[in-house]
């Protein structure tokens, strides 16, 4: 089999569940290798459900880490800075092996929910920062990664995808379960629940407040520094954190860019009225009983 052939057939397979979420393929092969991952006590967690702002809270925890550093942070691009840690398509990347070549300190992005998260996180008592976006924006934005990232089925038509997101039949599962998730954990763990709209709407105090989690003291000039550099426009640029470096034959940025709009409310121009109506009231069945609350524009 010639290497095209080979990147062909790992492309646009059915997700596999694995405890009952739905995974890539070659993750749920794996799973083992993900489930005995050992994380070390200094290790500092990313987790979010996909397109919730991984990408953005991994630029803005990595300037803090080198001090607002713009250059430093252009080292590589995030997805080594930051290595996806369950991701592992064979021959081409494992984000396990990635890691255990860090050094200390390390970041660590994942996608997992949380009761999918290997152990030793928990038992190493890590710090770990959360991000969640209104469930509207992220299935948007979902729909637009199935169709340039690969490593996806095929999404089918929007109205389709939208069914699949509803009920959680979408790589990682379900957003419903994987937010409350993560937010019921927060009581027991070193949790910083962050919300994506509160990161857009005031980045400053969401930045101070990734500081005191961290116990790191800036000087007000960096932290504005940090401010600029995790910009939208100005990562959208910076191929360190924009994904282009990633072969095409993997992600399509013509079909659409990985860093697409970045804003809040974009659902408004993809959902139908009809598809709003039942999407609220599936999601008021959903989110019922918990104590989040989202804001869906700002």
């Amino acid at each position: 089999l010639s290497n095209m052939d080979n990147k062909l057939d790992i492309y646009r397979r059915e997700l596999v569940d694995v405890q009952g979420v739905p995974l890539f393929w070659s993750i749920a092969e794996e799973w083992s290798q993900v489930e005995s991952f050992e994380s070390r006590p200094d290790d500092l967690l990313i987790a979010t459900y996909p397109k919730s702002g991984t990408t953005w809270v991994s630029e803005i925890v990595d300037l803090i880490y080198n001090n607002g550093d713009a250059e430093k942070c252009k080292r590589d691009a995030i997805y080594n800075r930051v290595p996806f840690m369950e991701l592992i398509v064979p021959g081409m990347e494992n984000g396990i092996e990635d890691l255990k070549k860090m050094q200390s300190p390390r970041l660590v992005k994942t996608h997992l929910p949380v009761q999918l998260l290997p152990s030793s996180f928990w038992k190493n008592n890590c710090k770990m920062v959360y991000v969640a976006r209104n469930a509207k924006d992220v299935a948007v934005s979902y729909f637009y990664f199935y169709q340039m990232a690969k490593l996806h089925p095929e999404p089918g038509t929007w109205e389709e995808f939208l069914g699949k997101f509803m009920t959680g039949k979408v790589a990682f599962g379900s957003w419903y379960d994987h937010v409350k998730g993560w937010w019921e954990k927060r009581k027991d763990y070193r949790i910083l629940y962050l919300f994506y709209e509160d990161m857009k709407e005031n980045p400053k105090r969401e930045i101070q407040k990734l500081l005191k989690f961290l116990d790191k003291n800036l000087p007000e000039e960096t932290v504005n520094k940090i401010i600029y550099h995790s910009s939208f426009d100005v990562m959208k640029q910076n191929p360190c954190a924009n994904y282009t470096t990633v072969p095409s034959f993997d992600m399509d940025h013509s079909v659409s860019p990985f860093m697409r709009k970045g804003i809040s409310g974009d659902w408004k121009n993809k959902f139908t009225v009809a598809q709003n109506e039942k999407f609220e009231e599936d999601y008021e069945k959903k989110m019922k009983g918990s104590s989040l609350q989202f804001r869906s524009e700002i």
